[in-house]
């Protein structure tokens, strides 16, 4: 017995680790946003702008450099052979004595620097560059900034797309629903047909005309069970559960409307908060310290730094110093072509600020286009439930009339697909609906 226990156990726990994980809305977003590769390369770009902006920073401090150099030369750098008569005059001669004299060489090399060891430290603090160190560590916030709103644009996509695979999962497990309710619906439908062919107050073909609807059913209920197997892996692959199988908590009620709001934000002032204009706002502003930059070049560059110096030449040759000193450089011939730089830039700036004032009208109406298909939506799904409405009446009249022998079986098999054709048409306006509203409210920056 526990032998078989423990092999049952071992069979378990595999379909086990493939029970289905079921998440809400909310888990689905929050997932993506963790797992997306969208969103972790944005990420990573938003590190980057940082350690860019933290690198703009060190230009405000001094450089220093250092340097050194030893050698061993094949010979002095100073070297020179002297002839000693050129230099023993005969006054001088008289002098030296002859044992002296006689052991005295013809020539005398002399020879220096075979070796060396020179090195120094240079210290140079900038105090004017043009702007070029000012705007150059504003020009990195503004990269930060950008690479933080690009994240959020990114977030965006992601929820969306999330949402919308989310919604499409649902949908798909609601119309399986309608269609499980159909085929209850056609097996009583069918046995009353059977029952009234037997007793012969009806034809053969009424049967079969139920038969052939019920093989319809299961052929649509087949596919439909296939592509929500399919809308679980997508959307599973999505939030980085790829191979696991993901399901999702949400019901759609047809007695009861979601949420909705019903008064509309001027566009005027909701496009201020969009992370779009906001990008927008900070490509005129990086192309404006551009420009700045692009002059600062052309500027006289002004700084002070120390110095320290040591050598070694060997022979008593050694010494070390230090010095302050003070830089001044004047570009003169690169204003030639500087000025068409900057002319060039400012062009630039003008375009980005072009650009600006014609997506900020594009983002309006993208905003009240987004506005419109959320009301048509809600507009569509009241017409969906009232179709609902309409035609669960229609198939209870039309069941009771096939009962009442005053209607065919092929009227009562019309208005039962009628009432699943609503059921479906309420299910797509729902879930179009929710992926509306989330779109209306990333257009205004909610």
């Amino acid at each position: 017995m526990k032998r078989h226990y423990m092999i049952a156990l071992c069979l378990a726990l595999p379909l086990m680790g493939m029970a289905q994980k079921r998440l809400s809305l909310e888990e689905v977003k929050k997932m993506a946003l963790e797992n997306n590769i969208g969103i972790r390369s944005a990420k990573n770009a938003v590190a980057q702008a940082r350690e860019r902006t933290q690198e703009a920073f060190t230009l405000f401090f001094p450089k220093v450099s250092a340097f050194g150099l030893a050698y061993q030369a094949n010979r002095g750098v100073f070297q020179e052979d002297f002839h000693v008569k050129d230099y023993i005059t005969p006054a001088i001669a008289k002098l030296i004595p002859s044992p002296v004299a006689s052991v005295l060489p013809e020539t005398f090399s002399y020879s220096m620097m075979e070796h060396g060891l020179i090195g120094g430290v240079t210290a140079i603090q900038p105090v004017f560059a043009g702007g070029q160190i000012v705007n150059g560590n504003k020009l990195a916030k503004v990269g930060e900034d950008v690479a933080l709103l690009k994240k959020e644009t990114s977030a965006n996509t992601v929820e969306l797309t999330a949402e919308k695979y989310f919604w499409q999962v649902v949908s798909l497990k609601e119309k399986q629903k309608t269609i499980d309710a159909v085929i209850d619906m056609l097996k009583n439908i069918e046995k009353d047909a059977d029952m009234a062919v037997k007793a012969g107050v009806a034809m053969r073909n009424d049967l079969l005309a139920v038969q052939l609807k019920q093989n319809e059913m299961e052929s649509a209920r087949v596919k439909l069970s296939n592509g929500l197997k399919l809308s679980q892996r997508v959307l599973a692959q999505y939030i980085g559960m790829q191979g696991q199988t993901v399901d999702v908590v949400a019901e759609i009620d047809v007695k009861r409307l979601p949420d909705y709001q019903e008064d509309a934000i001027d566009p005027n002032t909701a496009i201020a908060a969009t992370p779009e204009y906001k990008l927008l706002q900070k490509n005129v502003e990086a192309k404006t310290l551009q420009r700045k930059m692009e002059t600062g070049k052309r500027m006289p560059a002004v700084g002070v730094g120390a110095n320290y110096n040591y050598y070694d030449f060997g022979s008593h040759l050694y010494n070390n110093f230090g010095m302050v000193f003070a830089t001044v450089t004047i570009p003169i011939s690169d204003w030639w072509g500087g000025s068409h730089a900057i002319k060039r830039k400012r062009l630039a700036e003008q375009n980005a600020r072009e650009q600006l004032e014609d997506n900020a009208q594009l983002l309006k109406i993208r905003i009240q286009k987004n506005r419109d298909d959320m009301d048509d939506a809600y507009k569509q799904l009241l017409l969906a439930r009232k179709g609902i409405e309409q035609s669960e009446k229609n198939l209870r009249l039309n069941n009771d009339f096939y009962h009442a022998g005053t209607s065919t079986i092929n009227t009562l098999l019309d208005a039962q697909q009628k009432y699943q054709q609503c059921r479906d048409r309420y299910v797509d306006a729902y879930a179009q609906l929710q992926t509306k509203i989330l779109e209306y409210k990333q257009s205004v920056g909610w």
